[in-house]
């Protein structure tokens, strides 16, 4: 497996566009995206456990009850949610895209960002959508400007795509993102959008999916708000050319790690470009009875706002961690629990055995002042282990939100 240019059009017979349409009043900005399979493809998804949803997830639930889907359309800017025509709107917005790429509107995944209560109007997307198709390209930039048009706060661009082998076939798997704030475990605070022309069936692609994001985008957390429209989507056409994978085996393996590889990799992106995020914070906790115990107790670390306060100070404050695995509900045994920080400046044990230890507080800061931080908790008790993503707390989260709608 190696990592390849192309994002979602590193896939052979996907195309991508991105453009402006009036959705957002920065013109610069583009606010309209598009990913077009050649042939129809099997699909799957997940959806954000709000039960307030957006209505284009409702109509996506649809669209691909049968597994299939063909092409996605996602605005940014307005996240049609809570409107009384939410509906008909992201209906709409896939009828067009039929009209003008030749597809089954049943084959078009619906999805939309941003401001929540605001009606979306159809008219810029309708005069938006025929510059859309025009602009379908398969190069690297085609999937950047895709990428760019699913933006809201976020301030880097989050693609990845990877080659793999299945069955002696040569596949490609590649995913776009955004995501900076509500974001919080559940499924799925987000949206992600990953393309494949690996041959696999809808059941297995959904089987894949499902499993992946539980140790993946559910174990991210900004802010501890889970959004209303956030989805993960994957399209996968076959034109790889390799033996339909229908069943666990070798081939549906080998599928699993590359999907992991692009959905580790969108975590951290999305952990690290957190609403007025400095630092990427990943808590790895080891020595845990069960999976579930070493989940529980990552997430409750990571979504610490005394932790993540501490870790936006460079104050290697473990206590804060402690404090946080102590109500996690996880059934751990404090007097056997280990902590440390990590960077590229080095490591720095702060705990051991449930109590504190002499450290170096000069070590202590270099190593927090790093822009990619571990927090390394080792329970103790067992063998499992886990991995939780998150960033720092800092004064800009609050002045980007207070300030969101107006």
């Amino acid at each position: 497996m190696k990592i390849i240019e192309g994002g979602v059009c590193a896939a052979k017979g996907f195309s991508a566009a991105g453009v402006h349409c009036g959705i957002r009043r920065n013109k610069r900005k583009r606010d309209l995206a598009l990913i077009y399979s050649e042939v129809p493809a099997s699909a799957a998804a997940v959806y954000t456990t709000n039960l307030v949803k957006g209505a284009p997830l409702e109509v996506t639930k649809q669209h691909i009850a049968d597994g299939i889907a063909q092409a996605v359309i996602c605005n940014s800017g307005n996240a049609n949610t809570c409107n009384a025509d939410g509906v008909e709107v992201a209906e709409k917005m896939s009828d067009l895209l039929s009209q003008s790429l030749a597809v089954h509107p049943y084959d078009v995944i619906v999805a939309s960002t941003g401001v929540i209560g605001q009606k979306l109007d159809i008219t810029p997307i309708a005069v938006g959508i025929p510059l859309l198709v025009s602009e379908l390209g398969t190069g690297a930039e085609a999937s950047v400007h895709a990428a760019e048009g699913i933006m809201t706060t976020d301030t880097v661009l989050k693609e990845i795509a990877v080659e793999f082998t299945v069955g002696g076939k040569t596949c490609h798997i590649g995913g776009i993102a955004k995501g900076s704030g509500m974001i919080h475990p559940n499924m799925a605070t987000m949206l992600v959008f990953i393309t494949t022309d690996a041959a696999i069936s809808p059941d297995m692609l959904q089987k894949a999916l499902s499993n992946d994001i539980q140790n993946t985008f559910n174990m991210v957390s900004v802010d501890g708000d889970t959004s209303t429209n956030d989805m993960v989507s994957i399209l996968a056409n076959g034109l790889a050319g390799n033996e339909m994978i229908t069943k666990e085996g070798e081939d549906f393996d080998e599928f699993m790690r590359a999907l992991n590889t692009i959905t580790v990799y969108l975590c951290r992106r999305i952990a690290g470009d957190g609403e007025g995020a400095t630092k990427l914070l990943e808590c790895k906790v080891c020595g845990a009875r069960t999976k579930e115990m070493a989940k529980t107790v990552a997430k409750s670390v990571i979504c610490s706002s005394l932790v993540k306060a501490a870790m936006f100070g460079s104050d290697a404050n473990w206590g804060r961690v402690l404090c946080a695995i102590g109500y996690s509900g996880a059934d751990v045994d404090v007097d056997y629990i280990d902590v440390a920080f990590e960077s590229k400046a080095g490591r720095v044990d702060v705990c051991r055995d449930g109590a504190g230890i002499p450290f170096s507080e000069e070590l202590a800061k270099e190593v927090l002042s790093e822009k990619e931080i571990n927090i390394l908790v080792n329970l103790d008790i067992g063998e499992e282990e886990a991995t939780a993503w998150g960033c720092d707390l800092t004064y800009d989260y609050v002045k980007i939100n207070g300030d969101y709608r107006t």
